[in-house]
């Protein structure tokens, strides 16, 4: 299956699989996909990921972390800019995510960070 905007449909499984309590979720995989995986891995949302090698596409499988309480460690995950409406800001104008208490993944020429 073909997916036009392959990131928002990656936050979106991983919404879904988390309200549905699933310990993990596929996707194709994408270099962007992974380079997201990896800083959400490093952050502590989820709990890792790993590419499994499949024809035609790779797939990308998150392990989602729950806290004690059995509750998603992501509580909001969405995305600013869109294909439809991209949002461009320099370094001061990012704005803090959830008063400091988020994260906010950009993507750069020197790449996604």
């Amino acid at each position: 299956m073909s997916v036009n905007d392959p990131i928002s449909d990656m936050l979106t499984r991983v919404r879904n699989a988390g309200m549905a309590r699933q310990s993990e979720t596929t996707m194709p995989s994408t270099n962007v996909l992974v380079a997201i995986a990896k800083i959400l891995t490093e952050e502590g949302y989820i709990a890792g990921y790993r590419v499994v090698e499949k024809r035609p596409q790779n797939q990308l499988v998150i392990s989602l972390r729950y806290g004690a309480d059995r509750k998603p460690a992501i509580k909001e995950i969405k995305r600013v800019s869109k294909p439809g409406l991209r949002v461009y800001a320099g370094k001061d104008d990012i704005p803090r995510v959830r008063s400091g208490l988020g994260i906010a993944v950009v993507s750069t020429p020197q790449g996604v960070m």
